[in-house]
């Protein structure tokens, strides 16, 4: 049974980095982003983690770990978002006390995916892959980035839509901050490798291809008994979304989330944009999509609102969704199902 927190109006917002922290010169856009949050009747309680880096890490991993395990055991926290992701978050997982952990929101994404998917899988307490904080500094935000407050207060038993952007941002651009964070100049197009129509659902889950495909084999990925304890053994939709992987990357890590037994029940995946997607020996992205389709039989979409090409809507993991999407434009229709 899926357990789903609800954000409350006036919550109490715990900001701990278990991944990266913010560098003293970017201290800034933490406090904007604070501030922002504030301004909005959010209570928020920072750690000391967000405001230290070192060595590619907020702090040592026990001194995550503690305040991490220390936010999601506090009654008085109703959410957690961490500042952004990083990279060496998988240090700390053996370390989260996850018998503790109280009914709240996690919300991130790029490395906190991977906290997100290993909480869900263990625990079957639903987690949000959407907005970090430092993207909430902004005056206001774009339509898909501020759904995640109406999404995140849905209740059990209720449903949430989204729809797909208008538009994206092709690259960053910190140098011309805007009252809306991102700079949104091109035309979102969902695709699907039919090029027809495509319906799917399932139960969601997913993350950052980079780094959830290192849950594999340890105790924090094991996705056959989430589907049969956890979800009745519903079929599942993947969500992945790549940050700095070439396709032969990507290619390898999704032939071993498919040999773990992962795409097992799969009724489709979505694809966030990428950067990335390197194309090695003229073997495209594409071609791996392709390849994917053949081999488990699955309808595949891409270059959907998700992940580090932003703006990307709120997936949950654990919810229970409806995908469609027509003529280059996508809904997703969230149900918060036990």
């Amino acid at each position: 049974m899926i357990i789903y927190p609800v954000l409350k109006d006036g919550a109490t917002i715990g900001v701990t980095a278990p991944s990266s922290g913010v560098e003293e010169e970017l201290h800034e856009l933490l406090k904007q982003a604070i501030e922002r949050m504030r301004d909005q009747g959010f209570r928020v309680v920072s750690g000391k983690t967000p405001w230290t880096q070192v060595k590619a890490k907020s702090a040592p991993l026990l001194q995550r770990a503690e305040e991490l395990n220390s936010m999601m055991q506090n009654e008085e926290i109703d959410i957690i978002i961490p500042p952004w992701g990083g990279e060496l978050l998988i240090e700390i997982l053996e370390y989260i006390d996850f018998s503790k952990i109280q009914n709240k929101w996690i919300l991130g994404y790029s490395d906190i995916s991977l906290l997100l998917l290993a909480t869900t899988l263990t625990t079957g307490l639903a987690t949000a892959h959407g907005t970090n904080l430092i993207d909430l500094r902004g005056e206001y935000s774009d339509d898909t980035t501020a759904m995640w407050q109406q999404v995140l207060a849905n209740k059990t038993g209720e449903t949430i839509v989204q729809k797909s952007s208008k538009s994206y941002q092709k690259e960053w651009n910190h140098h011309k901050p805007s009252p809306c964070v991102f700079h949104l100049t091109e035309k979102t197009d969902w695709k699907t490798l039919s090029n027809q129509p495509v319906y799917i659902e399932g139960r969601l889950l997913g993350g950052c291809i980079d780094v959830i495909h290192h849950l594999v084999g340890t105790p924090y990925g094991d996705v056959k008994t989430f589907r049969a304890t956890q979800i009745q053994n519903e079929p599942i939709i993947w969500y992945l979304e790549n940050c700095e992987l070439t396709t032969t990357d990507v290619r390898r890590s999704l032939v071993q989330m498919k040999l773990a037994g992962w795409f097992e029940g799969c009724s489709g995946i979505l694809f966030g944009r990428s950067a990335a997607n390197t194309t090695v020996d003229d073997y495209s992205i594409e071609d791996v999509y392709r390849e994917m389709a053949d081999e488990l039989q699955i309808p595949i979409i891409y270059d959907i609102d998700c992940g580090h090409v932003p703006p990307q809507l709120t997936f949950i993991n654990g919810a229970h969704a409806e995908v469609r999407v027509e003529d280059g434009k996508g809904t997703v229709i969230q149900h918060f199902r036990p």
